[in-house]
């Protein structure tokens, strides 16, 4: 399961251990140990660059303007 957060700033990346600062958006997931994505399993968080470089982040043009979403 997906979750798209705000870091309170005691937030790391699982992937490249950057530590987010404080109002950073991130992605916390639910993922097994193949790094598959499940509803029950660890939950690993992401900042947006490793959530985009995995997949779970894309960018979606609507009426003119660039969102990013988690949840496509």
């Amino acid at each position: 399961m997906r979750r798209g957060c705000i870091s309170l700033g005691e937030v790391t990346c699982d992937k490249c251990q950057r530590v987010l600062p404080i109002y950073a958006r991130y992605l916390a997931v639910e993922e097994d140990d193949d790094a598959k994505e499940v509803d029950k399993g660890k939950q690993r968080n992401y900042c947006v660059s490793c959530a985009q470089k995995k997949g779970y982040a894309v960018e979606k043009d609507e009426k003119g303007e660039k969102t990013l979403t988690f949840f496509a």
